[in-house]
């Protein structure tokens, strides 16, 4: 591999093999993770799970469920140390991009604490469309979640 390639993400199908590695972000940029059985049942489902590379080392990772003309995406997360470096947006892009093959929109949920989420989902085009109501857990009870929905077709 040319000096040029490693240093351009790429995107893979997610396996089980991945999941050690997708865990330790998991765990490291969350207050309530996703469990191993959650990113399980997802590759199972058939879920489209993808993992966001840099030279052989995990940048980030998504899961996108669809069904019913709509695409819901589920986790898009990316490792502390690469944050706020471009790859939150080129995962977006490559999420949407996917769940476009087969869906009208993308929904997702974010916390309204999640700042950074929010703002990054609001350059790329979604828009609030509901709240649900205690959604996550939290410190001290539970959060509301905001939904957005990015049009696709």
């Amino acid at each position: 591999m040319s000096a040029v390639l490693k240093d351009v993400p790429y995107l893979a199908t997610m396996r089980e093999a991945d999941l050690d590695e997708v865990m330790k972000i998991e765990n490291a940029i969350y207050t309530h993770p996703w469990t191993r059985g959650n990113f399980s049942d997802s590759l199972q489902a058939g879920y489209l799970c993808r993992t966001w590379r840099l030279g052989g080392h995990l940048v980030g990772y998504f899961i996108v469920s669809g069904g019913a003309g709509e695409a819901h995406l589920l986790n898009l997360s990316i490792s502390s140390a690469c944050q706020r470096s471009g790859h939150g947006s080129a995962l977006l892009r490559e999420a949407a991009g996917l769940a476009r093959l087969s869906a009208d929109k993308l929904l997702l949920e974010v916390r309204p604490s999640n700042q950074p989420a929010q703002a990054l989902y609001r350059r790329f085009g979604f828009r609030k469309i509901g709240v649900r109501r205690g959604y996550y857990p939290a410190h001290s009870g539970r959060e509301d979640a905001l939904v957005l929905a990015l049009p696709l077709k």
